[in-house]
């Protein structure tokens, strides 16, 4: 299984946006997470398509646009027009999860779907033929900076289950992407629970190296290290 490394602007410094995403994916990280809050799906207020135009020049590596908003499908074109590579959404923010789903893909972007703790997984299996990516937060979502909850790792059991098996079905491939407390302390035990991509913001962006040639070398090297075990 290969993995990704996404790491989450959320905890990047704001004040150098585009040198941030520069420097973390020439340390080696594989995505740019770009989580979207809307003081009302969440309790947080963050970035909209603006930004996510203005650091699209800074980087060939996919941008994984995490909508925290409701409604969802008033900004979805926009997001897709700003350089999103991926678009991800809650299905308790869409009246409609297909038709917002087919929205995405027809956009140009690949589409997935997050689940929060207590959201059940049920919602993808009408759905799986739209999924490119399934995203489990292990946190609730709105804020940066929580500890993992451990029980996603049962839900991520579940969640590989599905996947793996629409893959046997149709050998369409779906990624399985997890956010929240990933540290390079359990990103291993993730790993071995079904996740291939990870989302971590304050343990890449908080652990800067002034002696890295791009100040993130050593903390996504040790990330990388941890999950080959």
């Amino acid at each position: 299984m290969s993995f990704r490394i996404a790491p989450s602007l959320l905890s990047a410094n704001f004040a150098k946006l585009g040198e941030e995403v520069a420097n973390v994916i020439a340390s080696g990280a594989d995505w740019i997470h770009f989580d979207v809050m809307d003081n009302h799906y969440v309790p947080n207020l963050t970035i909209g398509p603006l930004v996510c135009e203005a650091i699209r020049p800074c980087t060939t590596a996919p941008i994984d646009v995490h909508l925290m908003v409701k409604p969802v499908d008033r900004i979805v074109p926009d997001f897709a027009k700003a350089g999103a590579d991926i678009i991800t959404f809650h299905p308790e923010a869409s009246e409609h999860v297909d038709r917002t789903l087919g929205l995405i893909r027809d956009s140009g972007c690949k589409a997935g779907l997050v689940f929060n703790p207590a959201t059940p997984l049920n919602w993808m299996d009408y759905v799986m033929d739209k999924l490119d990516v399934v995203l489990l937060m292990s946190v609730n979502p709105g804020f940066g900076g929580q500890s993992f909850i451990p029980g996603t790792l049962d839900k991520l059991r579940e969640a590989r289950a599905r996947i793996d098996a629409y893959t046997a079905r149709s050998g369409r491939q779906i990624l399985l992407e997890v956010d929240g407390g990933v540290k390079v302390d359990n990103i291993a035990q993730i790993a071995a629970a079904g996740a291939d991509t990870f989302v971590a913001g304050s343990a890449v962006f908080g652990a800067p190296c002034d002696t890295d040639p791009n100040r993130y070398d050593t903390v996504i090297g040790t990330f990388r290290k941890a999950l080959a075990g």
